[in-house]
């Protein structure tokens, strides 16, 4: 059922902003890049404002994209959600829970929002923008989300599904990737207790990149002997690749002597 459109008087322009006027006759890229087209383009323009242009620029709008973030982070939860639900009946709630959380998560929309181009359209402060702003994940997923909350407001909720699901969909392969090694630290755990050995354990040997892009590497141990290692973006996730890596390792690699060689 599509949801009636309300378009608020705080997505137009201030009336002096004629800088505005070349960034709504440039948006005919981007929009081919989402595959929609825009009935109220102030919509979509507003969801390209970062809070930092306001701040460099005070007036120039009425407010930044934070509100329609909001607004698409619903939006964005019940369209996966129920697309979830439809295509695996035979999931549990639990399964259909952690499916959502990886296709819903920052990482996963900023690389939706990278794919479209959608911080080269972006309107940030100088300092933001020199400072790697475009590129920042967290600045894209929210630019993303922002984008999906104009869409609604701009057409309805049937047609921001249907987006929704459409620039998702290339995730779903990665989402049955991490599927199948989500659980690899419980595995290791039951494995290496059926051997009558010590319960695995993890520490991050390495951390690398700037604050906002870091890459963690973990190591996995088993009565003292390194089983396996593995990288990400999280903390957990680099331990869930270290016990997959673990998990491959095994039995061999408890079946070594007590020097670490083997026997």
């Amino acid at each position: 059922m599509a949801l009636a459109r309300a378009v608020p008087a705080t997505c137009a322009p201030t009336p002096d902003n004629t800088h505005w006027t070349g960034v709504l006759n440039d948006l005919s890229s981007l929009e081919a890049s989402l595959g929609v087209e825009f009935e109220e383009r102030d919509l979509l323009v507003l969801a390209l404002v970062h809070s930092s242009y306001l701040n460099e620029n005070p007036g120039s709008f009425e407010e930044s994209n934070e509100r329609l973030e909001f607004l698409g982070d619903a939006v964005i939860g019940i369209a996966v959600a129920q697309e979830l639900f439809r295509l695996n009946p035979e999931w549990p709630e639990g399964r259909l829970t952690e499916a959502r959380s990886d296709l819903v998560r920052r990482e996963t929309l900023a690389r939706v929002a990278a794919r479209v181009g959608l911080g080269d359209h972006l309107q940030m402060g100088r300092g933001e923008a020199t400072g790697g702003g475009r590129e920042r994940p967290s600045v894209l997923a929210s630019a993303f989300e922002a984008v999906v909350g104009a869409l609604f407001l701009d057409q309805g909720y049937d047609t921001a599904e249907a987006f929704i699901v459409r620039v998702l969909a290339p995730e779903t392969p990665r989402l049955r990737r991490t599927a199948s090694t989500r659980n690899s630290k419980s595995a290791l755990q039951e494995a290496v207790q059926a051997m009558g050995a010590e319960p695995p354990e993890y520490r991050i040997v390495h951390v690398a990149g700037v604050e906002h892009a870091r890459r963690f590497t973990a190591e996995v141990t088993v009565d003292g002997r390194v089983l396996g290692s593995g990288t990400g973006p999280r903390k957990s996730t680099a331990e869930q690749g270290a016990a997959a890596a673990a998990l491959k390792a095994i039995p061999s690699g408890l079946q070594r002597g007590e020097s670490g060689e083997p026997p």
